[in-house]
């Protein structure tokens, strides 16, 4: 194998073990070294940001010990970082794995950057295969299957890793070697030595765009979580009531849209596409509806492909060639845009500012370094530049699409069989904070939330992420409806990919989402309702909600308008408000709801504190039911699957 084919394959393969490290660093982050949201926004965001600042001492490593040995054992380093992960028992041994796999991944990318001179078709097909292994597994990383397969896979991919490093920089030694034995060679004064990828300039513009695409396909372009998310906002006011058809079909166009637009050339009329049309998608995904977001998918995912192919076409920087670092730097301050922009972003949700204006200028920022690669001619009209020759990209794109068609057919909706024996006298519920899914030892484990669920008939959710970059770009909410067999309705609070849900065994109907009033709180909140169809024409109205109180206060505001929804939105029918509520029994939040009529369904359960999980001692997850239902067995199920402890109750259905 060339070269050139050997630094593709081991940028691409990289690229893959780099992000499902990235996938358990940042919610490590968040879960273990956040501590359940007690340590401070600027702590949190100082530890997360502080490694990839260290990681820009990498360039004069790898000018001083070579890129070479470097390369290979960094790759090492973070091939037995993600090989741990899977054995990790979560905690803080998960916290430092990451963090080591992420320092090792960055510095490996260093060291690639001084060895490869083409970036572009490694970083794109590293970026493809990553998205679509992801969508194959249905968003459920293999870091967190407990399963053989998952292992063999894994080892795989690690050792096609090692295998291909290990080959470049033997590549490379032979390389120097025969430079070296040429009177008319001359080394670099800092001993790095030329790029081995067929001895072409390094492109430093193409390597800054490595942290912006990793940024902007895990946040909308590439995302198969966002896929599915976008596709439900087609089937109702408040997504679907069951799992979309082929919720996968966008990414089987954005991943081909993606290829196409890095691997074709682009001529010079047509420059300013790209950015235009990256722009444009971010712009979708941080102001436009969420009907919109499929668009605003494909529009970005076009976009950074065009932006890719338009830098790695332009022609290269010679102060690079000189000093051999110039690409190393490059790559390293790319991952630093990529950690800033992901802290400022996400730290709004903490800290209460607008951040729709983040991706937009990540994308704005991306668009002006591609278009730098194609203007550097000095205002000639260049002709057109081939990014990645020799790449079959139709065959490639059509690939994409056919495997993205094949993870939409495999994670298809499923049938739920609606009860034909009529309406059951007793349904059992349960309200359930899953804080994304990670439980208290900073793992995504279905299996405990499927057990701390257990056999309920409703579910009420809050905190549900359905593919924030932050929390691994997982979609929990289809995750778990899949494993607990139950259809759901979601309902947006923050953004379209975080907010409250309900399941049901129960067909559903009429749902409807009321935006509540921030009152100063950072994170947004909202009030869901749902009917759910109990058959022969008995229905049970169902409003979940997850209160955000602003800080040092009782969210008393909120509650009243949750009140008054609920009641109006029930219209007569037995009612059912549930949800991490923030406020104790007594409180005046509390009492907003029983001064409208509901009744308190824990009760006769009192005290049931359900917060912290490991040491609860603070009411604020509540269920309150109209006065014609009767409630019984009510309880908080101990674990650890969230930061809370799901509460439970039996509810008894009026005589028909």
């Amino acid at each position: 194998m060339s070269q050139r084919r050997l630094g593709t394959a081991a940028l691409a393969l990289g690229i893959v073990v780099l992000t499902d490290v990235l996938r358990v660093f940042l919610p490590s982050v968040i879960t273990i070294f956040g501590q359940a949201a007690s340590t401070p926004a600027e702590l949190l965001g100082a530890f997360a940001v502080g490694w990839f600042v260290l990681a820009l001492a990498a360039p004069a490593l790898v000018a001083r010990v070579g890129p070479a040995t470097v390369g290979v054992t960094a790759a090492l380093v973070l091939g037995a970082a993600r090989l741990a992960l899977t054995a990790a028992p979560g905690g803080r041994a998960q916290l430092w794995l990451a963090s080591a796999g992420l320092f090792a991944g960055l510095v490996w990318l260093a060291a690639t950057a001084a060895r490869v001179a083409h970036p572009l078709p490694g970083l794109v097909l590293g970026l493809t295969a990553s998205a679509l292994g992801h969508a194959l597994l249905g968003t459920y990383d293999l870091v967190w299957w407990e399963r053989w397969p998952a292992w063999v896979a894994s080892v795989a991919v690690v050792a096609a890793l090692l295998a291909t490093e290990t080959a470049l920089g033997r590549g490379r030694s032979a390389t120097l070697r025969a430079l070296g034995r040429s009177r008319s060679a001359t080394l670099p004064v800092d001993g790095a030595g030329p790029p081995v990828d067929d001895h072409a300039p390094p492109n430093r513009r193409a390597w800054l765009l490595v942290g912006p695409a990793l940024l902007l396909g895990g946040m909308v372009a590439l995302s198969p979580a966002v896929a599915i998310s976008a596709m439900s906002y087609w089937y109702g006011e408040a997504g679907t009531a069951a799992p979309p058809p082929f919720a996968l079909a966008p990414l089987g166009v954005a991943a081909p849209l993606f290829l196409l637009g890095a691997l074709t050339p682009v001529r010079p009329r047509w420059r300013a596409v790209p950015p235009v049309l990256l722009l444009a998608g971010a712009l979708l995904f941080g102001y436009g509806p969420p009907t919109l977001l499929t668009f605003a998918i494909l529009v970005s995912a076009a976009g950074l492909g065009g932006c890719l192919g338009l830098a790695a076409g332009g022609p290269s920087s010679q102060r690079a060639v000189r000093t051999g670092t110039g690409p190393a730097y490059a790559v390293v301050g790319g991952m630093l845009v990529f950690a800033v922009a992901a802290l400022v972003y996400y730290a709004a949700y903490d800290l209460g500012y607008p951040n729709e204006w983040v991706p937009a200028v990540v994308a704005a920022l991306t668009g002006v370094v591609a278009m730098r690669g194609v203007t550097a001619s000095g205002g000639h009209r260049p002709s057109p530049v081939e990014p990645a020759p020799g790449l079959p990209r139709r065959r490639l794109a059509v690939l994409a699409a056919v495997v993205a068609l094949a993870a939409a057919w495999l994670h298809g909706p499923w049938l739920v069989a609606s009860n034909r024996g009529g309406p059951p006298e007793r349904v059992r519920l349960v309200a359930y904070n899953i804080r994304m899914g990670f439980g208290l030892d900073g793992r995504l484990d279905l299996t405990a939330l499927d057990r701390a669920v257990g056999r309920a008939d409703v579910v009420v959710l809050s905190e549900v992420d359905r593919g924030w970059l932050l929390n691994g770009g997982h979609d929990t909410l289809g995750l778990l409806a899949a494993r607990l067999g139950m259809p759901y309705v979601f309902a947006p609070a923050a953004d379209p990919l975080w907010g409250d849900a309900v399941l049901s065994r129960w067909p559903v109907q009429r749902a409807r989402t009321r935006p509540l009033p921030a009152v100063g709180a950072p994170t947004g909140a909202q009030a869901l309702g749902v009917t759910v169809d109990l058959s022969a024409g008995v229905r049970l109205a169902v409003v979940s909600t997850h209160l955000q109180p602003p800080p040092g206060a009782d969210p008393v505001v909120q509650a009243r308008a949750v009140a008054d929804f609920a009641t109006g939105y029930a219209d007569g029918a037995p009612l059912v408000v549930a949800g991490d509520l923030n406020t104790e029994p007594g409180d005046p939040a509390f009492t907003a709801f029983t001064s409208a009529g509901l009744v308190d369904a824990l009760a006769a359960a009192r005290p049931l504190p359900t917060s912290p999980a490991d040491d609860p001692h603070e009411q604020i997850d509540h269920v309150f039911v109209s006065p014609d239902l009767t409630a019984a067995d009510a309880a908080a199920v101990p674990g650890t699957a969230s930061d809370h402890l799901p509460v439970a109750v039996t509810l008894t259905l009026p005589d028909r």
